[in-house]
């Protein structure tokens, strides 16, 4: 019987044995099979999570930022040991005892499936368990994921200590709001830092991650304050904070940004405009756009924000005024549908949600409002931001062709200012985004520090930069380049050029290129062409000179890449962008040193170390310490000497005259010597003026983006010239100015500015102007040269093409006189004032 008894026991333990012999075999070759083509778990120990890349303006403040995934990396040392206990709580609490994986929890998470006949299925994955998985694995919830995820896990726990591990974890993790990693979720929730955040807000981050949409703090809030909770009990239950803390805790109000208990983050930072996004957009092509929208870049930008804010007003109000001029009214585009307008939180919902420019400050802030009642003397508005309604009075819209309703129908969105007399509040006024854009640069002439930059109207009704990436035909501003050849090429500012009509025959037909104001001057000096913006006078010295020499210039000034050598390019035909032009003027006013414009000082990656700087100069005396207190320190620079420093003083000179005396002589009147060039195009369809001090260049393009004549009147001096003029005001009371510095080797003589003859030393008066000169060179006066083009003796004169009008009844009753149909021979390129 104890024979039998033994044998059966026996028996019982053998297929026991046998049992646990064959699991342990088939979980390890379950193991083993699963475990053969892993990715490596090594390469956490060098991972670098995709990171935030920030800028800063030159004082230190943020201005902007660019992230794929939002997140603030934080090394574990700096993370607050609440967050940490918040977390561990929340996700894992035998985090500091497991070896990778909790088996407790596995086997918990299992009856607990098998006895909801899954319908309650949760991962019961540890916190090592989740950082395989959000780095190295999919998502998906599959045993086969699971069963790598704990082999994963165990090599990790082996290769990684535990706070390595957590540290990857709270960094990785996503929160919702677009956010990743713990630092960036404060910021977004609560607007704190890590040290900032009370128990209850930790324990409200760690409620996040098992699934940041099902808990979002205004629509799910019920859901998150029960999840935040429970949290906090475990906290409590794991003797990470008190008793007493938790009953102060548990009874705090769920309070975030997202409900508008706290200002957001966001609205610390200005609203990203054009100089930023050309950092990005310069950046993204120099180290490419994964690294700079993951590398956790800090960029030092040149920008001065003050110049900055000045430059936009100066621009938009120059754009406002023209269209303004045209007293058209085209509004934003968007209208509310009818059954919006029904009460006022539905129409306030919508209006919130519309697509309209909210960057716009000219005046006061520009605000969307909604049409609500369109009457003969007034229009009612309902405001963004604003209790009730308000009113445009008739009075309003005196620009404007037509009535309100002529022009406005019930529920179009239009853009708003508040109106203030006497300090007080009046009335609404209406506004619009102007239909022409234009561009606006301004720079340091030595460093090329860009100081200011407007591409636009607002860049939330448009992202393109029209001063970087627009391709506009300058004008008679590119005209300075085929002086500056003339004058490196021997002739001077006195030197006598034939005014005089020209025809040239090209394979499009004969081409008869005139005067802005149709008439010929006879033989000029090089000066007055410059000051008058003589286009006849220009095509004869570039034909003189030689095109290709021209073109050689504009390339060497970075104008263009390959300009093309044709005679109408001397009148600026040829696109370029108003970036390149306003750095080629920076050299004209430093005495001719190559500059490298730049809107970025510094460049530094995630552990602070410059990788990009602009300024490569030698400081000699920077680490001497018997420097003496107040005395600068020598500053030794390698840069290219472009042109002869008398050369750039010549025309710098020259270009002084358009401002004291020729086309820009009505509209800048600056307290320091200034100078610089207009340009207008065919038919007004671009106009620019690009101008500096001693130490400034800014310049201003305007046109439409499909470019299109402006209309009578419309000349870069006075559209782009008052531009110039507002902002450079502001810029010379910041940064001073002072005389042109004259270099050396060089004399002056007196010359009649009409007939280029020489004058003695004590002449004075209007026409009187003195002239550098090299020395050693002895200019000749009174040579004459005509580019080897003959006088056309059936050139029609100013009376002939007036007489061949045609007199019209326009629409209005009027009358007006026609010019003859154009020809190409008739039509001028390039420059014209």
């Amino acid at each position: 019987m104890l024979r039998f008894i033994l044998s059966f026991f026996g028996s019982i333990f053998s297929t026991i044995t046998l049992g646990v012999a064959m699991v342990a075999l088939t979980v390890g070759a379950v193991f083993w099979i699963y475990g053969r083509d892993l990715p490596s778990h090594e390469s956490l120990a060098q991972y670098q999570p995709p990171t935030i890349s920030r800028i800063y303006s030159g004082e230190g403040h943020l201005i902007d930022e660019f992230a794929k995934e939002r997140r603030l990396f934080t090394p574990s040392e700096e993370i607050p040991d609440l967050v940490k206990q918040a977390f561990i709580s929340a996700e894992d609490k035998n985090f500091y005892s497991h070896k990778g994986y909790d088996a407790r929890g596995i086997a918990a998470a299992a009856i607990e499936a098998v006895q909801s006949r899954g319908k309650n299925v949760r991962g019961a994955s540890t916190i090592t368990q989740q950082v395989m998985k959000n780095f190295l694995l999919s998502g998906d919830r599959r045993a086969e994921r699971k069963i790598k995820e704990i082999i994963l896990a165990t090599r990790l726990e082996e290769t990684l200590d535990k706070e390595r591990i957590l540290e990857l974890y709270l960094n990785e993790i996503f929160l919702g709001q677009n956010s990743y990693g713990v630092t960036a979720a404060a910021q977004t929730y609560f607007n704190k830092t890590l040290g900032e955040l009370a128990p209850h807000e930790a324990a409200t981050l760690a409620s996040m991650p098992k699934a940041p949409s099902d808990y979002h703090p205004v629509r799910r809030k019920e859901r998150l304050l029960a999840r935040r909770n429970y949290v906090l009990r475990e906290m409590r239950e794991n003797g990470y904070i008190s008793d007493d803390v938790y009953e102060v805790e548990v009874a705090q109000p769920l309070r975030s940004v997202q409900n508008g208990d706290f200002e957001g983050f966001r609205t610390a930072l200005p609203p990203r405009d054009y100089f930023t996004d050309e950092i990005r957009r310069q950046l993204t092509q120099d180290f490419g756009e994964g690294e700079f929208f993951t590398g956790g870049f800090t960029v030092r930008a040149t920008i001065d924000h003050e110049m900055q804010a000045e430059a936009a007003v100066a621009m938009r109000a120059g754009l406002q005024k023209y269209d303004r001029s045209r007293g058209i009214w085209r509004g934003t585009g968007v209208a509310l549908e009818e059954a919006q307008l029904a009460d006022e939180a539905a129409w306030r919902e919508a209006l919130a949600a519309a697509e309209v420019s909210r960057d716009i400050d000219l005046g006061g802030k520009w605000y969307p409002a909604v049409a609500l009642e369109v009457g003969d003397q007034s229009l009612t508005v309902g405001v963004e931001g604003t209790e009730g309604t308000g009113t445009v009075p008739r009075s309003d819209i005196k620009w404007m062709k037509g009535s309100f309703r002529d022009n406005i129908s019930r529920g179009d969105v239009v853009l708003v200012r508040a109106e203030v007399k006497n300090g007080e509040f009046s009335h609404w006024s209406l506004r619009q985004v102007p239909e022409v854009q234009g561009g606006f640069v301004a720079m340091d002439v030595n460093s090329g520090r860009v100081l200011a930059m407007q591409g636009g109207f607002s860049y939330q009704h448009s992202v393109f930069n029209r001063a970087t990436q627009a391709l506009r035909q300058p004008g008679s501003s590119f005209k300075p380049f085929v002086y500056a050849a003339a004058l490196d090429s021997g002739y001077s500012p006195a030197t006598i050029v034939i005014d005089a009509p020209i025809e040239i025959n090209t394979p499009q037909g004969l081409w008869r290129p005139k005067n802005s104001t149709n008439k010929f001057y006879g033989p000029t000096p090089l000066r007055t062409g410059i000051e008058m913006s003589r286009n006849l006078m220009t095509i004869r010295l570039a034909q003189e000179v030689g095109m290709p020499v021209v073109a050689g210039y504009a390339e060497r000034f970075g104008v263009y890449d390959n300009m093309g050598a044709f005679l109408a390019n001397s009148l600026g035909a040829e696109e370029t962008t108003l970036y390149k032009m306003v750095a080629a003027y920076a050299m004209f006013a430093n005495g001719g040193e190559r500059v490298q414009p730049t809107l970025v000082d510094r460049v530094q990656d995630r552990f602070g170390n410059t990788i990009y700087r602009h300024d490569d100069r030698d400081c000699v005396d920077c680490a001497d310490p018997n420097l003496v207190p107040g005395q600068a320190p020598r500053i030794v620079t390698d840069r290219e000497q472009v042109m002869d420093p008398i050369t750039a003083y010549q025309l710098t000179s020259m270009m002084k005259g358009v401002v004291d005396r020729g086309t820009a002589s009505s509209v800048i009147n600056l307290p320091v010597p200034a100078a610089g060039k207009t340009g207008t195009t065919n038919d007004s369809r671009d106009v620019w003026f690009v101008g500096f001090t001693s130490n400034i260049v800014a310049g201003c393009y305007m046109g439409f983006d499909q470019p299109r004549p402006m209309g009578r009147g419309a000349y870069g001096g006075t559209m782009c010239g008052p531009v110039f003029q507002q902002f450079m005001t502001k810029a010379t009371e910041k940064f001073g100015g002072g005389p042109f510095e004259v270099p050396e080797g060089g004399h002056f003589i007196k010359i009649d500015r009409y007939t280029g003859a020489r004058l003695p030393d004590e002449a004075s008066g209007a026409y009187v102007v003195a002239e550098y000169f090299r020395d050693g060179f002895e200019p000749i006066f009174g040579l004459t040269y005509d580019g080897g083009f003959a006088m056309g003796s059936n050139l029609p004169l100013v009376e002939e093409v007036q007489e061949a009008g045609r007199k019209v009844v326009t629409s209005s009753g009027g009358t007006a006189v026609l010019g003859p149909k154009a020809t190409f021979g008739t039509i001028s390129s390039g420059g014209l004032y």
